[in-house]
């Protein structure tokens, strides 16, 4: 499965404004500079978080994005379902049943295994994900990430 590169950045971008303190934002523009990225394409990715409910936008001259609920409450699979949506990546569409090889239609009574195999493949990896909050990914990362990110991103230890 290959996921848009947006995918990545959003991931980041939302466990980077997990390290803020409470109620702190970043701006687009603050984000695309700390990872060099395209600050109009990642204003508007951000949009979809915002539309998801993982992230809150304001506006003004303090406004940008920030969580829109704690940390612990949002996993990783609603940040990648919020840009990617839900779709399996694998679509089976039954070509043992095509073709000089194809099976007679007794045999394919049940669904085809190698579908089965991909379904069970994707819903451990959303299992994965569903159960993996930005909390237990700021935990992970070295004591001293959070105040640097909060340093080179806003300008604030």
């Amino acid at each position: 499965m290959k996921l848009p590169v947006s995918t990545e950045w959003l991931l980041h971008c939302a466990a980077s404004l997990a390290q803020l303190e409470a109620g702190a934002t970043a701006s687009a523009a603050q984000l695309a500079q700390y990872f060099d990225l395209p600050a109009a394409y990642l204003a508007k990715q951000l949009q979809a978080l915002v539309k998801a409910g993982v992230l809150a936008a304001t506006t003004g001259p303090r406004g940008g994005f920030r969580l829109a609920r704690p940390a612990s409450e949002i996993t990783l699979l609603q940040i990648v379902e919020a840009v990617d949506g839900a779709a399996s990546p694998y679509e089976c569409r039954e070509i043992r049943q095509q073709g000089r090889g194809a099976l007679p239609a007794e045999e394919c009574q049940n669904p085809c295994i190698l579908a089965a195999k991909m379904a069970e493949a994707h819903e451990a990896w959303r299992n994965s994900l569903a159960t993996t909050s930005l909390s237990e990914i700021i935990a992970a990362l070295p004591p001293s990430a959070p105040s640097r990110t909060r340093l080179r991103l806003t300008g604030t230890p």
